[in-house]
């Protein structure tokens, strides 16, 4: 069974820092793409980062591009999202999504097969 557990999520000021943690168990890790989405109270869930498997290329929504890195640790079947300067339109719920291909510069939703339970980040002003 495919689970994707994410951590991390909290209460921060605008300008301040969090990491997101994505637990991948249930499929070869090494394999997969993973992707980073979030949802807004009221908006469509929109992709924010991924990082392929093999070649571990990585791709990020221009709303977080210099702010957000990616990172995984295969050893321990876990993704990273670093998410520094944060903003207050950065509150969302945050899940990670697994994907039998490639990270592609637009992530869509459509295209990632198992999600996580998302964790909430929540930036004030």
């Amino acid at each position: 069974e495919v689970q994707l557990v994410e951590s991390g999520g909290g209460l921060v000021q605008a300008g301040g820092s969090l990491r997101l943690s994505c637990a991948a168990s249930g499929f070869t890790f090494d394999d997969y793409a993973i992707g980073w989405f979030r949802q807004a109270p009221g908006k469509e869930r929109e992709g924010v980062s991924c990082i392929g498997s093999i070649d571990g290329s990585t791709n990020f929504a221009d709303s977080v591009k210099g702010r957000f890195t990616i990172s995984r640790d295969n050893a321990k079947r876990t993704v990273y999202l670093q998410m520094n300067s944060l903003k207050p339109e950065d509150t969302a719920v945050y899940y990670c999504a697994v994907r039998n291909g490639l990270c592609k510069v637009r992530l869509f939703k459509y295209e990632y097969d198992y999600w996580g339970q998302g964790t909430q980040v929540t930036v004030s002003s």
